[in-house]
């Protein structure tokens, strides 16, 4: 157990005073229902939450808070989370019960619970100034790349019309038509004095994009 926390220890570059702590982030609730790392992941969530928006603020004063949210939003879900695990190769210290013995690309949600309750059991044992290090150093590739966050166009489209009208762009999703595996969305988009629009795609969100696509190429936005 010694040695196993000691190689834990090694590849975060940290000494924890409470060990067990440490070991408990990595504890799957497959392995053990009642001593696992679900409080911790909660925890951690929040805390590379608030890691984060303090980052983006500082990073990006003149931004609108749209669009730093969705550069937050790229930077704090899942995918991301299980890519700062599998950087640190935490895979090899998680704890799970027979049904998730050989952790595969499926289990990308459990490699990312575990780096955010890791991050909790960080904060609590070394406060926020470690934790926060922490967090930006192995973010640091993904906060970095912010920069070229692309706003899609739906959220533009919002921007837009809430800062010059006070009012959300009006979707309209049509029926449906094609087979179920291969169905074809019509969605039509309007904001205040603007003409309808209308887009197509094989989702509803798909469809709604691509006519909002076309409002904001008619408002030369």
């Amino acid at each position: 157990m010694k040695n196993y926390i000691n190689k834990i220890e090694k590849t975060i570059k940290i000494k924890f005073n409470n060990k067990n702590l440490l070991l408990k982030s990595f504890i799957h609730k497959s392995f053990d229902k009642i001593e696992n790392n679900e409080k911790l992941e909660f925890l951690g969530d929040r805390v590379i939450g608030l890691i984060i928006s303090k980052k983006l603020l500082s990073m990006f004063p003149n931004e609108s808070e749209g669009i730093i949210d969705k550069k937050f939003a790229n930077l704090v879900n899942k995918e991301t989370c299980a890519k700062i695990g599998a950087q640190l190769n935490l895979k090899k210290f998680i704890k799970t019960g027979n049904s998730y013995k050989n952790l595969n690309n499926s289990h990308k949600k459990i490699l990312s619970d575990t780096c955010e309750a890791l991050v909790g059991s960080i904060y609590l044992d070394q406060g926020f100034s470690n934790v926060e290090k922490f967090v930006l150093n192995n973010w640091k590739f993904f906060i970095q790349n912010s920069h070229n966050t692309e706003i899609d166009s739906k959220t533009k489209l919002q921007e837009f019309s809430l800062k010059k009208f006070k009012k959300l762009p009006i979707y309209k999703i049509f029926k449906k038509t094609g087979p179920n595996h291969n169905p074809l969305f019509k969605a039509q988009v309007q904001i205040q004095d603007s003409k309808k629009f209308i887009g197509y795609g094989n989702s509803k969100k798909t469809a709604e994009q691509k006519a909002a696509t076309q409002l904001i190429k008619d408002l030369n936005i």
